[in-house]
């Protein structure tokens, strides 16, 4: 099938990823995914607040999704929003399995994502942007997180969803994994799709998944070399 943008069904957007980028963070990371513009930034381990959430036996992840009034053509009125909060929940979500908490008892791990420019996909660019900060701030992980949607539009599957196809889709699959043990720590689904339709989405998923954890990858090595 022909997508507006000219990419084959199973193809990603443009993807950038840098390491490092803000100085005052513990971690940092910055990645251009299509349209998308996302920096994510880690700070911590510190001191628990309030001092009674503290666990003895382990860290507490935070994470904070924001998109900035300006992010969308519509401006969006500033401060935390319900999708807000609920990707930031997701997001904590998709990186626990990964991180090793245990490390760090009665202390908090901060993740902040900004979402500078929003182009379809932000969760799915916050939680890979996310990941390398946290590498970058030193926090020890299983592995890394990636992850990348598909859906259907105009009656096919296909990957990584633009903002018109996603405006106008039929389904849309957010999915993470850690891709060494392929574990998959997240899996959302909006719209309908039929048992086949879902299986195929499901691979080319995956396969974006891995796409975007060899970027990761690539992007750790610039920063740190092998």
């Amino acid at each position: 099938m022909k997508r507006g943008d000219g990419r084959k069904k199973d193809e990603l957007r443009n993807v950038r990823m840098e390491v490092g980028v803000l100085k005052r963070a513990d971690g940092s990371a910055y990645v251009e995914w299509g349209n998308n513009k996302v920096f994510a930034s880690v700070y911590g381990p510190r001191e628990v607040i309030p001092r009674f959430l503290a666990r003895n036996d382990r860290a507490i992840l935070r994470c904070k999704y924001n998109m900035t009034p300006f992010s969308v053509e519509d401006r969006k009125r500033p401060g935390p929003d319900r999708r807000s909060v609920e990707i930031g929940k997701v997001t904590a979500g998709a990186l626990e399995p990964a991180v090793i908490l245990e490390t760090y008892p009665n202390s908090m791990i901060n993740v902040n994502i900004e979402v500078m420019q929003a182009d379809a996909g932000t969760r799915c660019a916050g939680i890979t942007a996310a990941t390398l900060a946290l590498v970058d701030a030193g926090i020890p992980m299983r592995d890394l997180v990636s992850a990348c949607a598909a859906g259907k539009a105009n009656d096919g599957i296909i990957l990584d969803l633009s903002k018109e196809e996603d405006n106008k889709g039929q389904a849309d699959i957010p999915m993470a994994i850690m891709p060494r043990s392929e574990e998959v720590t997240l899996l959302q689904m909006d719209g309908i799709l039929t048992e086949d339709e879902l299986e195929e989405a499901l691979k080319l998923a995956v396969g974006g998944c891995k796409s975007i954890y060899e970027l990761q990858k690539n992007a750790l090595m610039a920063k740190y070399g092998e």
